[in-house]
């Protein structure tokens, strides 16, 4: 229901001009033909893309040793990967902020140090893409382990053996046996901080400032400022929608993500 009222707003059957109104596609058609607006989504887009192969990259060493080195203490390390669920998002992008600023941690330390002085701080660390990438990696990284992790815990241990007494090195029954084996997980993690981060406008507006500025953040602008167009923010809300389910549709058909099992 409130996607339906949104997609009402979008072909302006419904309004907040007054006057009269009818279906129609003109707020479309100016999306569309719109630089600023499709230039900010694939900014969106490349970014959302950059930030979730380094999660992934980061994420699967982490779940490997978790799942497959082993250890006894595992599930506590487990415990402690995901500890920081245990508080507030907000809370924990302005424990970044309270970081990366002028007098914060790093730019203490840089000046404890002596290389830099008090009057020229680091100012690239906060509100930049850095920061928004950063702040992103930090907190979708759990996200991205643990399915990552039950797709590694689930695999045959026979298998890896078989592959030994046969002859392959550590790094070829990796490749052709483990790999393979986890990557529904790899992909299901890939999609849990893709889809979220391409819509993100909370992180950019604490620590992203102009240049981290994204998608999330113009439909937001666009319902909440004090001259609302809600016809464009639906149109925006609505082809995020739809360009989110045709890649969920497309990992799902050919990488099949619904074998990951929880």
């Amino acid at each position: 229901m409130p996607i339906a009222i949104v997609a009402t707003y979008s072909f302006e059957v419904y309004t907040l001009d007054p006057g009269p109104h009818g279906f129609t596609l003109a707020a479309w058609r100016a999306f569309l033909h719109s630089p600023i607006y499709l230039s900010l989504f694939w900014k969106s887009v490349k970014l959302s893309l950059l930030v979730s192969v380094v999660v992934v990259l980061l994420a699967y060493p982490l779940a490997y040793y978790l799942a497959l080195s082993g250890t006894k203490r595992k599930y506590v390390l487990l415990l402690i990967l995901i500890a920081p669920f245990l508080t507030s998002y907000l809370l924990r992008v302005l424990a970044w902020k309270v970081i990366l600023g002028n007098e914060g941690v790093i730019n203490s330390f840089v000046e404890w140090v002596g290389l830099r002085s008090p009057d020229h701080p680091i100012s690239q660390l906060l509100y930049s893409r850095f920061a928004v990438m950063l702040v992103l990696a930090y907190v979708w990284l759990p996200f991205v382990a643990l399915p990552i992790f039950v797709s590694l815990e689930s695999v045959d241990q026979s298998l890896l053996e078989a592959a030994s007494d046969l002859g392959a090195s550590r790094w070829r029954a990796f490749r052709n046996v483990t790999l393979p084996l986890s990557l529904p997980g790899v992909i299901a993690g890939f999609l849990f901080v893709f889809i979220p981060t391409l819509g993100e406008f909370v992180t950019p507006s604490l620590v992203g400032g102009a240049s981290g500025y994204m998608y999330g953040n113009q439909i937001v602008d666009l319902f909440q400022t004090g001259f609302p167009d809600w016809t464009t923010g639906s149109v925006l809300s609505l082809f995020l929608l739809g360009v989110v389910a045709v890649m969920t549709g497309v990992f799902a058909r050919f990488l099949q993500v619904r074998q990951v099992t929880a």
